[in-house]
């Protein structure tokens, strides 16, 4: 009998971590209702990709919002329940959760709301069409500041339905910055002259800023195409290919469990694009063998958790910032792509060496698993991974990201009919679209919210007086150029990294690249070092304490204590959170990126690697046996100094790695020779 042939996957833990957040299980003709929306939002956003309507951009995302609000007013409660179903309880899974007459009135304002700019007739000297709204710009109507105000308020409230009151708080303040801003005493670094209410409305509400800028662009085009071909693939039986392949890949020996965690969660995560999401689905299927193993409760739960997070960090698909990131610096998202392949790899290989160690240090037990060969599943089911890989062709062949997952997501439904028990029948194919673009609408209010909130900074100068803050701290602290360098990058990740555990990742990355972005390329730091810098905090903010979502949903599924598994998370992830200063710090990082020539990617790659490992050892205590303070101890210098990638500090730390091995084995000889 073996663990893969009779294990259930604990489906209770997942199921009790779903009923915290605040989405409905809408039923009956609500649901039916809800689902056509979604699709039809859908097929919207994929008709765009080829049809892009004569009215412009901004035309689209009014009519994009006028939908996604709604949506969103319908599918998530206005309260979360924070009841967790216990095994014993039988309610069922589908209860009607309906929305209230509140959620209708609520929807039906936002809808009208959302559909005032492009109305054709004159309401009270406001309205008649969209060229005549867009002529407001500056001097809005009496009208149009009332259903802005109206419209800035109904994105705050899905926010907060689906994500929690810290980002609705966070853009209120940044209003009210903005609005009382002259009441600051003239005299303070971020005093300003004060923005009038109908002006903010005017940048938030009626320019190509605010709620209709680049965050919200990219969720209506990148994030929906991408959300939908994840469901899909998901709904195709790519997700169960992974798992098993993962299972696979490493039979039998007592590091296997987390070998496979690691691989499932990297493959995993071009299905879901979301840490928490991927985590789940990794602990539902993974965490009965890592049990099995041997694997304490928050161990298993910081390797699911960090496994997760590598879901928005990993090619193909990354998560929301990184389609932010390209429409920001002006280039491809192929471009985003090889930027981000050598940082992957080193994320993961962090996680491979501590999954290594704590095999060990723990004395985890190999697990034997049922599963075919991989070879035999790579024939059979490897279609799966055809369109994953033709995404990168497509981009390589200059064919945009989004008509590439278009045609990415075509091929894998026509691909779906390989297999009778996934083929992706129009009754299946319309759920899986559904299912899509339902995982777009927290993204889309919370992209909204985040425009808004980067509109106020850059329109009261608030981000030119936190840069300066920032950079003058630093120098404060040191003239050297090199440390005023060293410090803005500590400050900046400290910033960023607090700020999200506020709000959401795309969120973050959003607000801190108008604030930190230019303070580290004022210092000389290249454009995409400093998004990739920005980028990586504020993903890993999620596996920072004391929210750590990922680290929590973990938590759920393993039953283990919750900051103890936050401080495990962080043990697997630490090298990714030192990783990024390498970016920023020389010019050499910039070789990690892929911006420099093939010859420097690898040698800073190479160095990078032997740092990881440095850190590994710290963080784990074993080198070729359990390693002692003394050696632990020396490995974080020599992983610092590694990671500057100077030759000067590369021969330092390399020296004191070195010295830290001789060390590491006089005492483990020491400690082997017989009391005299």
């Amino acid at each position: 009998m073996t663990e893969r042939d009779t294990r259930e996957p604990d489906v209770t833990a997942s199921a009790a971590y779903e009923d915290e957040k605040p989405a409905r299980r809408l039923t009956g003709w609500v649901g039916h209702a809800v689902a056509a929306g979604c699709v039809l939002l859908g097929l919207f956003a994929a008709v765009q990709v080829f049809f892009p309507l004569a009215q412009g951009n901004q035309f689209s995302l009014i009519v994009f919002l006028a939908a996604v609000l709604p949506l969103t007013l319908l599918c998530y409660r206005s309260g979360v329940r924070l009841r967790r179903r216990s095994r014993d309880d039988a309610a069922p899974q589908d209860q009607p959760d309906n929305p209230t007459p509140v959620d209708w009135l609520l929807a039906a304002v936002a809808l009208v709301a959302c559909l005032y700019p492009v109305l054709p007739f004159e309401i009270a000297g406001a309205g008649g069409g969209f060229d005549e709204f867009l002529s407001r710009q500056g001097t809005p109507a009496a009208l149009d500041v009332i259903v802005g105000s109206i419209v800035l308020l109904l994105v705050l409230e899905a926010c907060r339905r689906t994500t929690g009151a810290a980002l609705p708080i966070v853009c209120l303040l940044a209003l009210a910055y903005a609005y009382y801003g002259g009441y600051l005493p003239q005299g303070a670094a971020i005093a300003h002259a004060g923005v009038d209410w109908d002006q903010i409305i005017s940048a938030s509400f009626i320019q190509a800023t605010g709620i209709y800028g680049v965050p919200l662009d990219v969720a209506a085009t990148y994030i929906v195409l991408f959300t939908i071909y994840g469901a899909v693939l998901d709904a195709s039986g790519a997700s169960k290919f992974f798992i098993d392949l993962s299972f696979a890949a490493f039979r039998r020996s007592r590091a296997a469990p987390g070998r496979t965690v690691t691989l499932a969660g990297f493959l995993l995560g071009s299905v879901s694009g979301s840490g928490t999401a991927t985590t789940v689905s990794l602990g539902s299927v993974c965490w009965p063998v890592l049990q099995k193993a041997g694997y304490p409760k928050e161990n298993a739960g910081g390797m699911l958790a960090a496994a997760g997070i590598g879901a928005i960090l990993s090619p193909p698909t990354l998560g929301a910032a990184a389609f932010i990131i390209a429409e920001y610096l002006g280039v491809s998202y192929l471009t985003v792509l090889l930027w981000a392949v050598v940082p992957t790899i080193l994320y993961y290989l962090g996680i491979l060496l501590a999954v290594e160690i704590d095999a060990r240090r723990y004395g985890t037990r190999d697990v034997e698993v049922s599963a075919a060969s991989s070879l035999r599943l790579l024939g059979r089911f490897g279609y799966h991974l055809i369109s994953l890989v033709l995404i990168v062709v497509f981009l390589a062949m200059d064919i945009s990201a989004v008509r590439a997952v278009v045609y990415a997501t075509l091929i894998q439904i026509v691909l779906s009919y390989l297999d009778r028990e996934h083929r992706l029948t129009p009754a299946r194919l319309y759920t899986a679209l559904a299912t899509g673009v339902r995982g777009v609408l927290s993204v889309a209010a919370v992209c909204a919210a985040a425009g808004v909130i980067a509109a106020m900074i850059t329109r009261t100068g608030l981000g030119l007086q936190l840069n300066s803050i920032l950079v003058n701290t630093a120098r404060f602290i040191s003239e050297n150029p090199t440390a005023v360098l060293i410090f803005t990058a500590l400050f900046a990740a400290v910033a960023v990294s607090i700020l999200g555990l506020a709000v959401p990742v795309t969120a973050s990355f959003v607000i801190s690249w108008v604030i930190v972005g230019p303070a580290l390329q004022d210092l000389g730091v290249a454009a995409p070092a400093a998004a990739m810098f920005v980028f990586y905090f504020a993903v890993l903010s999620e596996v920072t304490p004391p929210t750590a979502l990922a680290a929590v949903a973990a938590s759920a599924i393993t039953g283990g204590r919750v900051i103890a598994t936050m401080m495990q998370t962080w043990k697997y992830t630490l090298p990714a959170f030192l990783v990024p200063f390498a970016f920023v710090l020389t010019d050499n990082g910039e070789g990690l990126l892929g911006l420099r020539s093939f010859g420097d990617m690898m040698w800073t790659g190479a160095v990078a690697a032997l740092a990881v490992a440095a850190l590994a050892v710290l963080t784990g205590g074993w080198m070729i046996r359990q390693a002692g303070w003394p050696e632990r101890i020396l490995c974080a210098p020599a992983a610092a100094l590694l990671l500057y990638l100077h030759p000067v500090t590369i021969a330092v730390g390399a020296g004191l790695l070195v010295v830290a091995l001789i060390l590491h084995l006089v005492l483990r000889r020491a400690s082997a020779l017989p009391d005299t």
